[in-house]
């Protein structure tokens, strides 16, 4: 397998709202597969199924430190079912939004109920960067990126940025 394209922004697709997974058979062992190859070659640290231009309810995570062991998670149709009122600020970047990163004010903690590749139902408390992530992966599930988190100013500038270079690759 090789890894897939990585859709970027301005690509309409990004805003799509994912699907739920119906039945966790080979095309999605598959596609979580061709996912982790994708990420680990980008190098990212999560990846939506979106991002790869499917708009199932996917999520590869892996936080482990360059010097460590992969640690490979996945996450299918991940819901959020608690938030925490205390927030943390992080810095932020995007596989689909390359090479720009910003803080991003999200709840603290927040517990997640998700799918195991044997269609297992799981909930974890997570903090820390594991919440960021998890969040942030939710929302591109939901048609969100986290550049919506920033000010209308900062986000416009963005966009209309990575649009100028779409428009110029495709000249």
């Amino acid at each position: 397998m090789a890894p897939r394209d990585i859709i970027i922004l301005p690509d309409k697709r990004l805003r799509l709202i994912s699907k739920p997974v119906d039945k966790i058979d080979g095309s999605i062992k598959t596609l979580v597969e061709e996912m982790f190859e994708t990420m680990y070659a980008a190098p990212g640290i999560g990846l939506a199924a979106i991002q790869v231009g499917e708009p199932k309810r996917v999520v590869t995570l892996d936080l482990a430190k360059k010097e460590e062991p992969k640690a490979p998670q996945v996450f299918i149709n991940p819901e959020i079912v608690w938030r925490s009122e205390e927030v943390r600020v992080h810095e932020e970047g995007c596989l689909s939004i390359p090479e720009f990163y910003e803080e991003v004010e999200r709840p603290a903690q927040v517990k997640i109920r998700y799918l195991d590749l044997d269609g297992e139902t799981h909930e974890v408390d997570a903090t820390g960067i594991l919440s960021t992530a998890l969040q942030h992966e939710v929302d591109h599930l939901n048609g969100v990126l986290f550049i919506d988190h920033l000010s209308k100013l900062k986000r416009d500038r963005v966009i209309k940025k990575f649009a100028k270079a779409a428009k110029r690759a495709a000249e």
